[in-house]
């Protein structure tokens, strides 16, 4: 599957109609999750890729109630005052699916993107330098990858499939 859908207004591309579908499948999903929503302004070259996501000040994060798109336009309320019904006519929804987050561009202030999404994932390291490593076989087929630092204390046990062992196999070769 394609990590970025993509639905835009008049567009003859035969996909639109299905990416807006499930684009409005998803939106409705996010329904009494806790959402972030950012707006931000689009460089004037419009290089997408070059805005700076991280937190600002405006940034809000919330219970998000009854989101849905109806017609083209997305609707939405926040837990607290779900009397508010917030909603904007886009131009253009994509749909980032391995990130969770949806950029809408309104029709009605065209150098304007907003994201809203679920809330970044992110990830405890754990740094280890020249751990003990074992790998062996367990019942289910499948191999246990054991990384051990005796120095810090830390012991970290990988369950991996085959297809996963020899993946891993493969990138430390290259």
């Amino acid at each position: 599957m394609q990590t970025k859908l993509i639905w835009k207004q008049n567009s003859q591309q035969p996909d639109n109609t299905e990416n807006l579908a499930f684009i409005s499948q998803w939106w409705s999903s996010l329904a009494n999750k806790n959402v972030t929503l950012a707006q931000r302004l689009i460089p004037d070259n419009g290089a997408l890729d070059q805005i700076n996501w991280e937190e600002q000040r405006f940034d809000e994060s919330f219970t998000i109630i009854n989101p849905q798109i109806r017609g083209i336009t997305v609707y939405w309320c926040k837990l607290n005052s779900a009397d508010l019904e917030r909603n904007t006519l886009p131009y253009q929804l994509v749909l980032d699916t391995r990130r969770q987050q949806l950029y809408i561009f309104p029709k009605s202030q065209n150098q304007l993107i907003i994201r809203v999404g679920l809330p970044e994932v992110s990830y405890e390291t754990v740094e280890i330098t020249n751990p003990e490593a074992e790998c062996k076989q367990i019942s289910n087929g499948n191999y246990l990858l054991n990384l051990r630092d005796t120095i810090q204390h830390i012991e970290v046990k990988v369950n991996l499939t085959p297809e996963n062992l020899s993946l891993l196999q493969q990138k430390l070769r290259e």
